[in-house]
């Protein structure tokens, strides 16, 4: 049996910002960055999201994150 294909997960960020800022610092962006950082965004908001739960609201505020 064939393992399922790991489904991407749908970009957050906008990779041309993220590429001008990391240039405005006067370095490269690695073809692996944009993924590592949406990977990064999308543990941030799961916690953010379990805390809001957690916390009996529904909204997520700034000190979720």
């Amino acid at each position: 049996m064939a393992k399922a294909a790991k489904k991407a997960k749908e970009m957050l960020i906008v990779g041309s910002k993220v590429k001008a800022f990391i240039k405005s610092k006067d370095c490269m962006t690695s073809g692996e960055v944009l993924h590592a950082l949406n990977d990064k965004i999308y543990a941030l908001l799961e916690d953010a999201t379990a805390r809001t739960k957690a916390n009996k609201r529904s909204t997520v505020r700034p000190q979720d994150l």
